[in-house]
């Protein structure tokens, strides 16, 4: 009797899965590692290029300065450029380094669901957001305001419309899906307690100023400026999914 032929090493069992896909741990878009390349490249040029006088220079530029819009001065370039440039400057090696840590764990899947340019424009505008809420709340302040901490805000505020959803061992790209309602997003014990937190931290570091190693006191409102324009204004810069 002739015995059967062994399946070759090609063919696959009936009873073996596939191993599903798992998504790199580090997977930067290069959208995300070029804001991050600017933000060190400016720091590293501010600290060992410039001196203090060429800094100040640079901050009165390129910082956000409330009281430049209370109609004192006239408005020049910079009053117009400087709601932008001021997120590519930090106040120390720790803010530039707790910004990017953020900035890399909810920039990338944001990213990677938005593409390069729709991620620009919403760096942009939760940015711009969070400026906005500050300049309403302190219209004659003199203090620059700098760094990305407003946009990052806002991509926490769309990460949490995405229930932050990040299942790297499903083959399912990070915040897979369609965006949660908010009346859903506002019911998920899991959501509201991470915003809880992360609402307390930043009204005890503004408000009371102990934030390690980072000079001056976090501009808690520009976070809630920013915040509030991702979480609301996610869909204008979401891209649509094909129906699963």
């Amino acid at each position: 009797m002739r015995e059967p032929e062994s399946p070759t090493e090609t063919e696959p069992q009936p009873d073996e899965a596939p191993e599903p896909r798992r998504e790199p741990v580090f997977n930067l878009p290069p959208v995300v590692l070029a804001v991050i390349g600017i933000c060190v490249t400016v720091h590293l040029v501010r600290v060992y290029l410039l001196t203090d006088d060429q800094d100040f220079a640079l901050l009165v530029r390129t910082a956000f300065v409330p009281i430049r819009y209370s109609g004192r001065y006239d408005l020049d370039f910079y009053a117009f450029s400087s709601p932008f440039t001021y997120a590519f400057l930090h106040g120390g090696a720790a803010h530039l380094l707790i910004n990017m840590v953020w900035l890399a764990a909810f920039g990338s899947p944001l990213a990677n669901r938005f593409g390069a340019l729709r991620f620009a424009l919403f760096f942009a505008a939760t940015g711009l957001a969070s400026v906005a809420l500050f300049w309403a709340l302190h219209p004659l302040g003199e203090m620059p305001l700098v760094g990305a901490s407003g946009a990052i805000s806002g991509m926490m505020g769309a990460a949490a419309r995405y229930g932050f959803r990040i299942d790297r061992s499903s083959g399912r790209a990070a915040f897979a899906g369609q965006p949660l309602p908010i009346a859903i997003v506002l019911r998920s014990r899991g959501v509201m307690t991470f915003l809880g937190v992360w609402m307390v931290i930043n009204l005890a570091t503004g408000l009371l100023g102990f934030a390690p190693g980072i000079d001056g006191q976090i501009a808690w409102e520009a976070h809630i400026g920013g915040f509030v324009a991702g979480f609301f204004g996610l869909r204008f810069f979401d891209r649509p999914m094909p129906a699963e």
